[in-house]
């Protein structure tokens, strides 16, 4: 990020803490500032050179809100807000729900001054993009909102779309996306890789991408960021839809699909129950195209992301380890998921990089593939960087140059050419290979295999530092409280 856009968002960071002693949050903030920005570029394009027609009715363009001060700005803006949530295309979708969360007038019109100070539209696309992610990171950082549930670490997904390599004119899905992190990286890789002709660029602006955020103010931070980045335009219509993905089949096939689909294990809903209590209520999806019928959220995530495939779609998805080793449902999409598709690749991550707590995850890289009365996977070659690894949010983020050993490894476009580092005489090294036929002798056919040995297990003297081991163990204790919860539930039900 350059100098200027540090500067920009430092600018409008700071002016959160301010509003932060009339209680209002980062992610009230961050809305509040997604819809002044919105309309601010919707009066700039109005202007010469570009002179558009604009969807917004003129009583609720952004000259009426730099018109008035106090009491007036402030039941303007309210009404503005529930207007503009009415209209059709991107705009609905981003003032759906949208509620004024600042109170004092005066506050508000500084925003506004803020934000009428810039001309957004004279910026580069990767400067607005650049100077909108770093808002949506501060915010994820803010681990008391929840935002961090919705943010994908960017080095992680910058490697794993290193390693898919999307190609123009072909389409890509995320039926998780929450702030867009996915599609961003593709789009960059591709402007970055290609010299897109004036057909590409149209392909990628309007029809290369298709996604699902079931969270209404993460769709409408992941619809501004695209449009930040120049993806879709104002009155395109929506391609990121509120439904749930995971209750009917897609509406079409992709190319790619990358994801990171939400953490926790059980898909519920809540309702009131006669007494007017809350409960919730597991929910399974009853899909005649999925392999296994279970209420475990990340093993119909991974049998909805093999049916939004071609034939000859390639995924990259972010799981945790329960999808690896769990029995029942669990051994039962793996063994179809090997069969079905070639499952090539599982990067396992090391702690430590989520916002969410308690995540030990993997990334699994598979290729779709037409039906065969053979299996598709021969072999999967494992890329351990968990163990011995230690990253921490705050003084050791995981950076994209931690993952270019994988990258490196991995071998895209060319993955004839792989060689394992690991060996009778490396038994340390991270890149291994099993064969399909290893794999089905594990028991409930386990991909959750380990074979370097843990140094903090084996040497007393060798510790790490004491706030290593304080996040480690925080992290157990979350992750065992929330399958204490889930116990809860289940036997509350019986």
């Amino acid at each position: 990020m350059s100098n200027n856009n540090s500067a920009i968002v430092s600018k409008v960071w700071s002016f959160c803490n301010t509003l932060r002693d009339d209680g209002v949050g980062y992610g009230d903030y961050l809305e509040q500032l997604t819809y002044l920005l919105f309309l601010k570029m919707v009066d700039e394009y109005s202007r010469p050179p570009h002179s558009r027609k604009m969807p917004i009715p003129a009583k609720y363009n952004w000259e009426s809100l730099t018109s008035l001060k106090g009491a007036e700005l402030e039941s303007h803006y309210t009404i503005l807000l529930r207007e503009l949530g009415q209209q059709k295309g991107i705009l609905g979708q981003i003032f759906t729900k949208s509620q004024n969360k600042i109170q004092d007038p005066a506050k508000l019109s500084k925003i506004i001054a803020m934000i009428d100070a810039e001309q957004w539209l004279m910026m580069g696309v990767k400067d607005k993009g650049d100077i909108y992610e770093g808002l949506l990171e501060k915010n994820a950082e803010d681990t008391k909102s929840g935002a961090g549930q919705y943010f994908t670490p960017r080095p992680l997904i910058h490697a794993m779309v290193k390693c898919v390599q999307p190609e123009p004119m072909k389409t890509i899905a995320d039926p998780a996306c929450g702030t867009g992190g996915f599609f961003l990286a593709a789009y960059d890789y591709l402007v970055d890789t290609y010299k897109l002709d004036k057909e590409q660029n149209k392909f990628l602006k309007y029809q290369t991408f298709f996604g699902n955020e079931i969270v209404a103010s993460t769709r409408r931070l992941a619809l501004m960021n695209l449009f930040l980045h120049n993806i879709g335009d104002i009155d395109s219509d929506n391609f990121i839809s509120p439904a749930d993905a995971l209750i009917a089949p897609a509406p079409g096939r992709y190319d790619y699909v990358l994801a990171n689909p939400p953490f926790g294990k059980k898909s519920s809903q809540t309702f009131t129950n006669e007494e007017g209590e809350q409960e919730k209520e597991e929910l399974t999806y009853n899909r005649q195209d999925f392999w296994a019928t279970t209420s475990n959220k990340q093993l119909n995530f991974v049998q909805h992301i093999r049916s939004m495939l071609k034939i000859t779609g390639m995924a990259a998805v972010v799981l945790p380890d329960n999808v690896l080793f769990e029995g029942g449902a669990g051994e039962t999409v793996r063994k179809r998921l090997m069969e079905t598709t070639d499952l090539h690749t599982i990067l396992r991550l090391p702690t430590g990089i989520f916002y969410a707590h308690g995540v030990k995850a993997n990334v699994l890289f598979f290729d779709n593939k037409p039906a065969s009365r053979n299996p598709w996977t021969k072999e999967v070659w494992f890329y351990d960087y968990r163990t011995n690894i230690h990253h921490t949010l705050k003084k050791n983020p995981l950076k994209l140059e931690d993952l270019q050993d994988f990258i490196d490894c991995y071998k895209a476009g060319k993955r004839n050419k792989r060689k394992e580092t690991w060996a009778e005489s490396n038994p340390d090294g991270r890149w291994r290979k099993f064969t399909y036929e290893e794999i089905l002798e594990r028991d409930k056919t386990s991909l959750d295999i380990t074979w370097i040995k843990d140094k903090s297990l084996a040497d007393l003297d060798n510790l790490p530092d004491p706030d290593e081991l304080a996040g480690d163990i925080i992290e157990n204790l979350e992750s065992a409280l929330a399958g204490f919860r889930e116990i809860m539930v289940s036997l509350g039900k019986k």
